[in-house]
Protein backbone atom coordinates (compact mmCIF):
# COMPACT_ATOMS: atom_id res chain seq x y z
CA UNK A 1 0.00 0.00 0.00
CA UNK A 2 2.95 2.33 0.63
CA UNK A 3 3.94 2.14 -3.05
CA UNK A 4 0.43 3.10 -4.20
CA UNK A 5 0.30 6.06 -1.82
CA UNK A 6 3.74 7.16 -2.98
CA UNK A 7 2.57 7.03 -6.60
CA UNK A 8 -0.49 9.11 -5.73
CA UNK A 9 1.66 11.73 -4.00
CA UNK A 10 3.98 11.83 -7.02
CA UNK A 11 0.97 12.45 -9.27
CA UNK A 12 -0.02 15.41 -7.04
CA UNK A 13 3.52 16.83 -7.21
CA UNK A 14 3.50 16.49 -11.00
CA UNK A 15 0.13 18.24 -11.18
CA UNK A 16 -1.59 15.22 -12.74
CA UNK A 17 -4.27 15.10 -10.02
CA UNK A 18 -5.42 17.60 -7.42
CA UNK A 19 -5.18 17.10 -3.65
CA UNK A 20 -8.89 16.28 -3.30
CA UNK A 21 -8.65 13.42 -5.82
CA UNK A 22 -5.45 12.19 -4.14
CA UNK A 23 -7.14 12.25 -0.74
CA UNK A 24 -10.04 10.26 -2.14
CA UNK A 25 -7.71 7.65 -3.67
CA UNK A 26 -5.66 7.29 -0.50
CA UNK A 27 -8.80 6.93 1.60
CA UNK A 28 -10.02 4.19 -0.72
CA UNK A 29 -6.66 2.42 -0.42
CA UNK A 30 -6.81 2.66 3.34
CA UNK A 31 -10.45 1.56 3.43
CA UNK A 32 -11.58 4.74 5.16
CA UNK A 33 -14.59 6.93 4.53
CA UNK A 34 -14.00 9.69 2.00
CA UNK A 35 -14.87 12.42 4.49
CA UNK A 36 -11.73 11.82 6.55
CA UNK A 37 -8.86 14.18 5.63
CA UNK A 38 -5.45 12.88 4.65
CA UNK A 39 -2.61 14.92 6.13
CA UNK A 40 0.04 13.47 3.79
CA UNK A 41 -0.98 15.71 0.90
CA UNK A 42 0.71 19.10 0.76
CA UNK A 43 -0.74 21.88 -1.31
CA UNK A 44 1.25 22.66 -4.42
CA UNK A 45 2.19 26.29 -4.89
CA UNK A 46 1.70 27.45 -8.48
CA UNK A 47 5.16 27.91 -9.99
CA UNK A 48 4.49 31.53 -10.93
CA UNK A 49 3.96 32.32 -7.24
CA UNK A 50 7.36 30.97 -6.21
CA UNK A 51 10.36 33.11 -5.31
CA UNK A 52 14.02 33.00 -6.25
CA UNK A 53 15.78 33.47 -2.92
CA UNK A 54 19.42 34.49 -2.77
CA UNK A 55 21.27 34.45 0.55
CA UNK A 56 24.86 35.64 0.91
CA UNK A 57 26.72 35.79 4.21
CA UNK A 58 30.31 36.85 4.54
CA UNK A 59 32.85 36.05 7.19
CA UNK A 60 32.96 39.79 8.00
CA UNK A 61 29.26 39.76 8.92
CA UNK A 62 27.85 41.23 5.70
CA UNK A 63 24.51 39.61 4.89
CA UNK A 64 22.47 39.87 1.69
CA UNK A 65 18.92 38.53 1.36
CA UNK A 66 17.16 38.93 -1.98
CA UNK A 67 13.68 37.57 -2.80
CA UNK A 68 12.55 37.87 -6.41
CA UNK A 69 9.27 36.60 -7.89
CA UNK A 70 10.10 33.86 -10.38
CA UNK A 71 8.02 35.56 -13.11
CA UNK A 72 10.10 38.73 -12.71
CA UNK A 73 13.32 36.72 -12.98
CA UNK A 74 12.09 35.12 -16.20
CA UNK A 75 11.13 38.48 -17.72
CA UNK A 76 14.42 40.12 -16.74
CA UNK A 77 16.43 37.21 -18.15
CA UNK A 78 14.66 37.54 -21.49
CA UNK A 79 15.04 41.32 -21.73
CA UNK A 80 18.13 41.97 -19.62
CA UNK A 81 20.64 40.14 -21.79
CA UNK A 82 19.93 42.35 -24.78
CA UNK A 83 20.31 45.44 -22.63
CA UNK A 84 23.53 44.20 -20.99
CA UNK A 85 25.13 43.55 -24.38
CA UNK A 86 24.76 47.27 -25.20
CA UNK A 87 26.57 48.41 -22.03
CA UNK A 88 30.35 48.30 -22.65
CA UNK A 89 31.48 47.09 -19.20
CA UNK A 90 28.55 44.71 -18.67
CA UNK A 91 29.47 42.36 -21.50
CA UNK A 92 32.36 40.85 -19.54
CA UNK A 93 29.94 39.87 -16.75
CA UNK A 94 27.26 38.25 -18.90
CA UNK A 95 29.30 36.69 -21.71
CA UNK A 96 29.69 33.33 -19.96
CA UNK A 97 26.13 33.07 -18.65
CA UNK A 98 23.88 30.73 -20.62
CA UNK A 99 20.63 32.72 -20.37
CA UNK A 100 18.74 30.24 -22.55
CA UNK A 101 19.59 27.45 -20.10
CA UNK A 102 18.33 29.55 -17.17
CA UNK A 103 15.09 30.41 -18.96
CA UNK A 104 14.61 26.74 -19.90
CA UNK A 105 15.09 25.72 -16.26
CA UNK A 106 12.39 28.19 -15.19
CA UNK A 107 10.04 27.12 -17.97
CA UNK A 108 10.51 23.50 -16.84
CA UNK A 109 9.64 24.63 -13.30
CA UNK A 110 13.00 23.96 -11.69
CA UNK A 111 12.42 23.93 -7.96
CA UNK A 112 14.54 23.69 -4.84
CA UNK A 113 18.17 24.46 -4.15
CA UNK A 114 20.17 25.71 -7.12
CA UNK A 115 23.42 26.98 -5.58
CA UNK A 116 25.17 26.22 -2.30
CA UNK A 117 28.69 27.65 -2.02
CA UNK A 118 30.95 27.72 1.04
CA UNK A 119 34.22 29.51 0.32
CA UNK A 120 37.50 28.89 2.11
CA UNK A 121 37.28 32.31 3.81
CA UNK A 122 33.84 31.56 5.31
CA UNK A 123 31.61 33.30 2.74
CA UNK A 124 28.41 31.46 1.85
CA UNK A 125 26.05 31.76 -1.12
CA UNK A 126 22.72 29.93 -1.22
CA UNK A 127 20.17 30.19 -4.05
CA UNK A 128 16.82 28.39 -3.95
CA UNK A 129 13.45 28.53 -5.71
CA UNK A 130 10.53 27.99 -3.34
Amino acid sequence: MKDEISRILTMVEEGKIDKEKASELINILQGKEQSEPVSLIKERTPYGNKMLKIRVTSDEGDNINVNLPINLVKAVLKVGTNIAEKIPEASKYVKDINIDLLIEAIENELDGQIVDINSANGDKVYVVIE
